[in-house]
């Protein structure tokens, strides 16, 4: 698993970023830990949940 950049996220729209996020999710509970593929997972979602929260609080049509 490759690591989803912020830069990656920034045009999507909470319903994909949400999608992606329980894909990550599900894909982390397959990886070894201390593994590079853990780490990505880990750092992808930490990049999808900020994205997440910055749509939230621009609010509805910003």
């Amino acid at each position: 698993m490759r690591l989803i950049t912020a830069n990656e996220l920034d045009q999507q729209p909470e319903s994909v970023l949400q999608s992606k996020f329980f894909t990550i999710s599900q894909e982390l509970a397959q990886t070894e830990e201390h593994t590079t593929e853990r780490a990505n997972a880990l750092g992808s979602l930490e990049n999808i949940n900020r994205a997440i929260i910055a749509r939230r609080l621009k609010g509805p049509g910003m």
